[in-house]
């Protein structure tokens, strides 16, 4: 197979132009193509009068496939991608906790390879997890073990299911075929930045569960982790609370998938003297600017085009102080959304549906803040400052989980004049104007207002007067990692555990966290044979 690189194609492409345009580059007839297909499409919209997509695709010639190499510089031999499941020869079946990214990629892989394991979940199944969010979202009560942040799915199920990564592991491929044979778009296998979108991902989550179940694994939800048992420093049972009651259930290997948000279970942990240090992660508001607006910054005429969509953008910038600021989690065509799931605390994220059509774009903005910034007597002191920023702005809202917010103007005027202009927020279930500069700390806030001057001369209207910003966002990443061995992947105090993905501090993402649980289940099964 010939893989093509650095072909320039018009938004206006089809099978017919891909074909006629290999032709030209390989110096062949379309008669000598067996098949085709794209690996790799982006957007090269800098010239913002020449947008067009840059290309890599992937042919197969029915024959002179090195006479083809030797005319194309751009052409390069490849062989298509495989992902063999190692073959499980234990005897006691893996339990992982928690069914986001990691945690089901890791009981997917266990259950392919005839592992038969048990996966926990202390929220409910994606269709009530979503009743009981749009409950909440709707003005009813939140519910703390079944909300944005806890379900099937994870956190990225109510998110923009982005499946952007800075890994290079090749096990990603496997993630995204993964999702398409389960339901998700063919298109995230070629699209530089792909997403889902959060109603196709509800469903794919789901197929990828009833896989695992068909496989031999059994599947828990409102089964909360409680305690892990040992003898000797090897794991040999956990104790789940299920409806009530506690459950004993007997194994020797843990991947613990539990997400950033699982503060008890981090207490737990650390109750246990497992060892767990704090670290970096950055915290900020939401900035929500019409999606109309921003696709014309970023695409010029060719805003609207059906071929691009709701544009993306990623903007960072290294402030006086040495911090960096930067967005996060952009949600082209999306809403702002309450991902509360503490009681009188708010939090808040970004979510687009696969057709990113709503009203307004938006994105974290955010600034890193170190241990240094907070009590880090404790490992959780990260945690902890994470609270008192969410009990701050529960209360600046009003204390009924309505989110308090503030146009760019008067953020930076230090100001909260009740006004809103073009932009309206988007957030459930109510917004009330506020002063955010009075529950940031001075220095994120400062780091804000720089970056929102820096980030508009890089994007036109970034730094717009009637932009909404929405707080506070302060779920980035974890605000601990539960310390692995990097051979085994196993805690460094108790065999048998294995920390995994985001909640550990190992991932930053729906695909490095699905790739980390298939590492860890990669692993369990060596050590288990």
């Amino acid at each position: 197979m010939i893989r093509v690189n650095n072909l320039h194609i018009p938004l206006s492409y089809n099978d017919d132009t891909l074909r006629k345009k290999l032709c030209r580059e390989l110096k062949i007839k379309d008669s000598d193509i067996g098949t085709l297909s794209l690996f790799r499409r982006s957007v090269d919209a800098r010239k913002k009068d020449n947008i067009y997509f840059l290309c890599s695709v992937d042919i197969e010639l029915y024959s002179n496939e090195n006479t083809a190499l030797k005319k194309c510089k751009n052409a390069v031999k490849t062989e298509p991608y495989s992902y063999t499941v190692p073959e499980w020869k234990g005897t006691i079946s893996p339990l992982v906790v928690g069914a986001g990214p990691a945690g089901l990629f890791a009981a997917l892989i266990l259950a392919q390879s005839g592992a038969k394991p048990i996966l926990i979940e202390r929220g409910k199944d994606v269709d009530s997890r979503t009743a009981d969010v749009n409950e909440f979202w709707n003005g009813g009560r939140l519910n703390t073990s079944s909300n944005v942040q806890f379900g099937e799915g994870g956190a990225g199920t109510f998110s923009d299911g982005k499946l952007n990564t800075g890994t290079k592991d090749s096990r990603q491929r496997k993630v995204l075929n993964e999702f398409v044979s389960h339901g998700a778009p063919e298109e995230i296998l070629y699209n530089a930045k792909p997403h889902i979108g959060t109603d196709k991902l509800k469903i794919t989550v789901k197929n990828i569960r009833e896989e695992i179940i068909a496989l031999g694994g059994t599947v828990m939800f409102e089964a909360k982790l409680t305690d892990i048992n040992q003898n000797g420093g090897k794991v040999t049972s956990v104790t789940v609370e299920k409806k009530g009651k506690n459950e004993i259930i007997e194994t020797n290997s843990v991947i613990l998938a539990i997400g950033h948000s699982a503060r008890d279970t981090f207490e737990m942990l650390n109750s246990k003297k497992l060892p767990i240090e704090a670290k970096a992660f950055s915290v900020g508001a939401r900035i929500e600017h019409l999606r109309e607006e921003i696709d014309k910054s970023q695409y010029g005429k060719f805003a609207g085009s059906k071929a691009l969509g709701a544009a993306y953008y990623k903007l960072n910038t290294r402030t006086a102080d040495g911090r960096g600021a930067y967005t996060f989690c952009m949600c082209p065509g999306g809403k702002v959304v309450n991902a509360s799931s503490e009681e009188n605390m708010l939090c808040t994220n970004g979510m687009s549906e696969f057709a990113r059509s709503e009203v307004n774009s938006n994105a974290a903005l955010l600034v890193g803040v170190t241990p240094k910034d907070y009590d880090s007597t404790t490992p959780l002191g990260g945690m902890y400052f994470q609270r008192e920023l969410e009990r701050s702005a529960f209360m600046l809202g009003g204390g009924d989980y309505t989110a308090p917010v503030q146009t760019v103007k008067d953020f930076i005027n230090g100001e909260s004049s009740g006004r809103l202009g073009a932009v309206k927020p988007s957030i459930m279930p109510a917004y009330e104007c506020a002063d955010l500069n009075k529950i940031l700390p001075k220095y994120v806030a400062d780091n804000m207002k720089t970056a929102i001057s820096d980030m508009g001369k890089k994007l036109k209207g970034f730094d717009n007067p009637d932009a909404v910003l929405t707080g506070l966002e302060t779920r980035s990443s974890s605000p601990i990692r539960i310390i692995r061995d990097n051979k085994t992947l196993q805690s460094v105090a108790l065999d048998g555990l294995y920390p995994c993905g985001e909640g550990a501090g190992y991932a930053g993402g729906i695909i490095s966290a699905a790739v980390d649980g298939i590492k860890c289940a990669e692993a369990v099964i060596e050590n288990n044979n």
